[in-house]
């Protein structure tokens, strides 16, 4: 490595394999998947999402359900940042606060689990057409 820097990784860029610096980081010359951004429908419903789930955790920190504080704390910040895919994951997960046995719908009101729940509904249906 005479005259060469290596990266803070110490690896040497003339040596490092080509599939990293041309096409994907698969090497398949695959494109990468479409950035959140360009689908601004979807990047609406991920921050309506968002807000909605912000006033869940806000509600389920003033009662104490230590449960569903749980559940929420992450998910404001996956649904205003999250690309596509992780996106789509998220949501699922979200929509799984609404179980048959354990539902958050058993200790928030109505006025604040239904708007999140139509929500994360409307971002699932935007992503999965979106995907053709």
């Amino acid at each position: 490595m005479a005259g060469r820097d290596p990266t803070p990784s110490g690896r040497d860029l003339a040596t490092t394999d080509s599939s990293m610096t041309h096409g994907s980081a698969t090497g398949r010359g695959r494109t990468p998947p479409p950035s959140r951004h360009e689908h601004p429908a979807i990047d609406e419903a991920g921050l309506t999402a968002a807000r909605h789930a912000d006033m869940l955790l806000a509600a389920a920190k003033e009662v104490e359900s230590t449960r569903w504080v749980t559940f929420l704390e992450p998910l404001p910040e996956h649904l205003r940042d999250d690309e596509p895919r992780a996106l789509r994951a998220t949501a699922v997960r979200s929509r799984a606060a609404y179980g048959p046995k354990d539902s958050i719908r058993d200790v928030l009101p109505e006025s604040l689990t239904e708007p999140f729940l139509d929500s994360i509904d409307r971002l699932i249906r935007l992503i999965d057409r979106s995907r053709g």
